[in-house]
């Protein structure tokens, strides 16, 4: 199957051909040419107003709720928000039931998406089903084809536990993810601690639950000379924290849900449930701050966090609902119509396609001849408006339902499979 993409401007950092318009022919899952007028009578041509092609899009930070809770989440409902949010590829991690934490499970996820569009990575447990006390079987579930290990929104309170991960995984370059969220610091909180909870009168997650778990962390990260993700962080001075550890040589990485990005507490007044997340969102002094953080490179990556809820755990008072917000459909309007005068578009695909695959040792996609074809099709200035009826997923936890946006994908190209997403 050959393919040809007319006139696309191209955003790749790492090509010769960044931000230049050019045809490119796919000839058989393999970029065979670039040029400014390409014909092929023998190829699908696919032609778009304001087209650009980047290097596929992957997000960091994905629940498909499958095994277990199905009916919120499945693979394949999952796999259809990624391609209709422009991603040929997912980290999904392993707060499942039961959780990802052995070889079975990995092999279940990598099997049953292996045939997709899309590359589903899976995330294995530190700890054994998650519980926090002994080591799960990481290098089998490294060798089934694990990413990283992480036990997601479970934080690590055993520290002999992580120190002890950190020195294994450093066996075999393994990655090690953690959330930092001490939850002794705050035991029943449901939003951030300030000005709004206590108005609210709602128990507060306060900043320093963040920035107590990221110092240890990182103690035990250069006691064991070895390398720490940390996701989705939301505290500036947790920030700072990593920001100096970057400085002194540790190896250390981080990203940051979209919705930490553009929302602050004062939004929780409402007492939606669609506005609690976990971690929470910050005041806007925080949000500023977390977006200065953004723009001087300590925040490595951009995810969504996407974490399906059904209506039975989602649709209730405040503080019986459960966390979480769906953001693979949104991601990237979100940060083009809120976050162009912070990034450049070279600087967002960075964030939402180059960098997680550093950080996770993939293959790095680049617009160029010879390589395997993994690129997002997308139109930066399409205005849209997002409507939760038209979503690929199963969930509708979302507070952007009818935002209008700027910026969409309107296809992918990856494993020899064009997929092209309604406007």
């Amino acid at each position: 199957m050959k393919v040809i993409l007319k006139n696309a401007v191209i955003v790749d950092p790492n090509s010769e051909w960044n931000s230049k318009k050019a045809d490119i022919l796919i000839s058989d899952g393999v970029i065979e040419k670039i040029a400014k007028s390409i014909s092929d009578q023998s190829a699908q041509v696919v032609k778009a107003t304001n087209l650009h092609v980047s290097p596929g899009w992957f997000d960091m930070h994905v629940n498909f709720r499958d095994p277990g809770e199905e009916y919120k989440e499945n693979l394949d409902s999952g796999i259809a928000a990624a391609i209709a949010g422009g991603f040929t590829g997912v980290a999904l991690m392993p707060s499942t039931t039961p959780p990802i934490s052995n070889k079975a499970m990995v092999d279940y996820v990598v099997n049953r998406a292996k045939h997709t569009p899309i590359d589903v990575l899976p995330c294995g447990t530190v700890s054994s089903d998650r519980k926090g006390l002994q080591l799960s079987e990481m290098y089998d579930m490294k060798l089934a084809g694990a990413v990283a290990f992480t036990d997601d929104k479970a934080s690590i309170r055993n520290s002999g536990l992580l120190s002890r991960a950190l020195l294994y995984a450093k066996n075999f370059n393994g990655t090690i993810m953690s959330f930092p969220f001490d939850q002794t610091a705050q035991v029943g909180g449901m939003m951030n601690e300030g000005v709004t909870s206590t108005m609210l009168g709602i128990e507060g997650i306060p900043n320093v639950a963040e920035e107590l778990q990221i110092t240890r962390d990182l103690y035990l990260t250069e006691y064991n000379d070895a390398k720490i993700h940390f996701s989705t962080i939301s505290s500036p001075r947790g920030l700072d924290l990593i920001a100096e550890a970057k400085e002194s040589g540790l190896a250390v990485s981080c990203d940051i849900a979209i919705h930490n990005l553009l929302l602050n507490d004062e939004t929780i007044t409402s007492f939606d449930p669609n506005f609690k997340v976990l971690p929470p969102l910050r005041s806007e002094e925080d949000r500023l701050e977390l977006i200065e953080g953004l723009k001087d490179g300590t925040i490595d990556v951009i995810c969504s966090d996407h974490s399906p809820e059904d209506v039975e755990h989602k649709a209730l008072e405040f503080g019986a609902a459960n966390y979480g917000i769906i953001g693979l459909e949104t991601l990237f309007g979100l940060a083009i119509t809120n976050l162009s005068g912070v990034l450049t578009l070279d600087e967002i695909i960075n964030k939402i396609s180059i960098n997680p695959r550093t950080i996770l040792q993939l293959d790095i996609p680049i617009v160029k001849e010879g390589f395997e074809a993994n690129l997002t099709l997308f139109d930066p200035g399409l205005e849209w408006t997002y409507q939760t009826a038209n979503s690929k997923s199963k969930a509708k936890n979302t507070p952007f339902e009818g935002c209008e946006l700027i910026g969409k994908a309107i296809g992918i190209y990856n494993k020899k499979q064009l997929e092209m997403i309604d406007a």
